[in-house]
């Protein structure tokens, strides 16, 4: 907060900086915002039951699943194989927002097509689900980057945390409007309705980022020694190949790597599989959907909750805080009998979910170089993928080797303790010196 004093001694040009710099935090949170949406009722909600019921209509309920299944495992291979080589090639041709911007229109028009998918076309409505899944995913990669270029040390916790609630808030009413259309709708309507809904999530998503596009300035490019002669892609090839290389340089922050990798996969997997595992033990729609949208909105104060809590106690304390709650909601889980017990436990997810993801992407944001944080946020989206299929894998041999899934939410345990464990030895402020020596070394 400035002070009475500093605000006498200010100059003009103080002052435009400062406000440029609100701006852009502003411009960057509201990505989170604009984006959300995608995630909320393409991948979580809407679309995969209208995959289900109608793309697939003409196919068996099993062949539907395993489909939807192939295409999220494609989009996600596809985005974990090209985060890191693109991030590099971003870095070094300084070309972060035009890569963004790439990204951002793939994802909106694969979305928009969406819009296009009727009775049976499954085939469609996977390309047009990956088109929009890598869209969405790679613009991420470059989303994040710009986050230790933005905001000061001191602050990257809280604004951070800020994107995550805007992302709950923006993401949770879209959701809201969208199913209220879709329920409320007559049903020879419903369909339609499903379609106007991927068709307002493009529209949403584009506007929103334009704040973005004005506010957030391209970072200053740093290229490394013997780089000056190389084009784009031998240079990407060389800064991963020397990354590889240099491993034990970076050994705190790939250290993180896979201990985010770790918690990840248990965070991750409750977030999938919660609403299925509801309808496995019986409970209503109502309860399953409701305790989603519950999620979206309690997550918000909590997100900046944590955004302090990083402030006063530390960040990676407060990560291991969240990680040990996540463990004790994976034991819960098992003890599930009645449809108010999955409300309450929703509601202890939305007190960590945002909290813990925003976190660990402000630490990591603080651990890596600044000149290389395309690169290495590839690296952060790739354990984010792998994440999304390996839970779901444990949860799904545990749940067919027992009959039923819940010892599957349990056998979520061991990625809290191992991830949370391995957090613990990370020595991070070793890791920001490091950084911090090579952005001084490249000045």
């Amino acid at each position: 907060m400035t002070t009475f004093k500093e605000m006498l001694y200010e100059t003009p040009k103080d002052r435009l900086e400062k406000e440029n710099h609100r701006k852009a935090i502003r411009a960057w949170t509201m990505y989170d915002w604009a984006n959300s949406v995608f995630a909320t009722t393409i991948m979580a909600a809407v679309l995969p039951v209208y995959y289900s019921s109608v793309a697939s209509a003409n196919l068996k309920p099993a062949e539907a699943t395993s489909n939807w299944a192939f295409t999220t495992t494609i989009a996600l291979v596809l985005v974990a194989i090209l985060s890191p080589i693109l991030g590099a090639m971003a870095d070094f041709t300084g070309a972060k927002k035009r890569f963004f911007t790439t990204f951002v229109f793939l994802g909106v028009t694969g979305t928009a097509l969406l819009f296009l998918v009727s009775t049976g076309d499954w085939l469609l409505a996977s390309f047009f689900y990956i088109l929009g899944s890598i869209g969405f995913s790679g613009a991420n990669v470059f989303y994040d980057s710009f986050l230790p270029h933005i905001a000061r040390p001191d602050e990257i916790d809280q604004v951070s945390a800020r994107g995550y609630a805007m992302g709950y808030l923006g993401g949770g009413l879209m959701l809201a409007v969208n199913l209220g259309m879709i329920l409320f709708a007559p049903e020879n309507l419903t369909e339609m309705m499903s379609r106007l809904s991927f068709l307002m999530v493009s529209v949403w998503w584009l506007i929103f980022t334009i704040p973005l596009w004005r506010n957030v300035k391209e970072p200053t490019r740093r290229i490394q020694p013997g780089e000056e002669n190389f084009n784009p892609i031998q240079a990407s090839f060389r800064r991963l190949i020397n990354t590889f290389k240099d491993i034990k340089k970076y050994r705190e922050l790939m250290k993180f790597i896979v201990a985010f990798w770790l918690y990840n996969n248990g965070i991750g997997t409750i977030i999938f599989m919660a609403t299925i595992y509801g309808t496995e033990l019986g409970f209503s729609s109502t309860t399953t959907i409701g305790t989603l949208l519950m999620v979206q909105f309690v997550a918000i104060p909590f997100s900046f909750l944590f955004g302090w809590l990083g402030k006063k106690i530390g960040t990676k304390r407060s990560i291991l805080i969240s990680i040990f709650i996540y463990a004790l909601i994976a034991i819960g889980g098992y003890f599930l009998m009645q449809e108010w017990h999955f409300w309450v436990l929703g509601f202890a997810v939305a007190t960590v979910q945002g909290g813990s993801q925003a976190l660990s992407r402000s630490l990591f944001g603080r651990m890596l170089p600044k000149s290389k944080s395309a690169e290495f946020y590839g690296f952060f989206s790739v354990s984010e993928k792998i994440a999304g299929t390996v839970g779901p894998l444990l949860f799904g041999l545990v749940s067919r080797l027992m009959g039923n899934s819940r010892l599957s939410i349990v056998s979520l345990i061991i990625f809290f303790i191992l991830g949370g464990l391995l957090l613990y030895f990370v020595r991070e402020n070793d890791a920001i010196a490091i950084a911090e020596q090579e952005e001084i070394a490249l000045a």
